[in-house]
């Protein structure tokens, strides 16, 4: 059966990191750097962080639940770009990286290596050849879509977690199931705690977020956003 390929958003990527050593300059979090300092030059939007850490890069793809996740991640949030700090970070084993760059081709993404200086370029030219009509229809469709709401005098503006909108369609109510989690997120950053492992106790107590995972940078977000709660 043909690949079939898929309308991908090009300026939004998938960012994937995988570590097997103690070296501080392989960390995971000196990964996320260079990959959020190439989001910023390219203008992608990282929307999915996922990683792999203690899992060497000879491991075939298949055993490894982070790059797995990624690719899922691809498919359902269709985001154009896999970002890697790295190629030695996606596999270390030719084979298996022509596997991974095949599974991302047929989901119509390109995988981007944030270190090489053609990264930018990569990025780009991907984004001319496909961005800017997506760009305009989607300019178009939220122009269209922000007149009707005015028109019927509603809400404009996002719904932040941990609330919904009201029957009325204009102000906001707590969310009956996020609101007690966005209560336990404050609380978990007042006690000092960081957005990864804030991450990682409402994964592990079950908290579900809107998304595929729960983002460290969106929850450091909400706890300036909600001081207050």
């Amino acid at each position: 059966m043909a690949p079939r390929k898929r309308k991908q958003n090009p300026i939004q990527a998938v960012a994937y990191c995988r570590n097997s050593t103690s070296r501080q300059e392989l960390s995971l979090d000196a990964q996320k750097k260079v990959i959020q300092d190439w989001s910023v030059t390219a203008g992608v939007e990282i929307i999915a962080w996922f990683d792999d850490p203690a899992r060497s890069g000879a491991t075939h793809p298949k055993r490894r639940n982070g790059l797995l996740a990624a690719l899922q991640a691809l498919e359902t949030l269709k985001a154009g770009v896999l970002v890697v700090a790295a190629d030695d970070r996606l596999s270390r084993d030719t084979n298996h990286a022509g596997w991974i760059a095949t599974e991302v081709d047929d989901l119509g993404a390109v995988v981007v290596d944030a270190s090489k200086p053609e990264a930018e370029w990569i990025a780009m030219m991907f984004g001319r050849m496909q961005a800017q009509s997506y760009l305009d229809s989607l300019k178009k469709n939220t122009i269209r879509a922000l007149a009707l709401k005015k028109a019927r005098n509603e809400r404009v503006g996002s719904i932040p977690y941990g609330f919904r909108l009201s029957a009325d369609g204009i102000h906001l109510v707590q969310h009956p199931v996020e609101h007690p989690v966005l209560v336990r997120i404050l609380d978990l950053r007042r006690g000092g705690l960081g957005g990864r492992r804030i991450a990682g106790i409402l994964q592990a107590e079950g908290h579900q977020p809107r998304g595929i995972s729960w983002n460290p940078g969106n929850l450091q977000i909400m706890a300036v956003a909600f001081p207050q709660i």
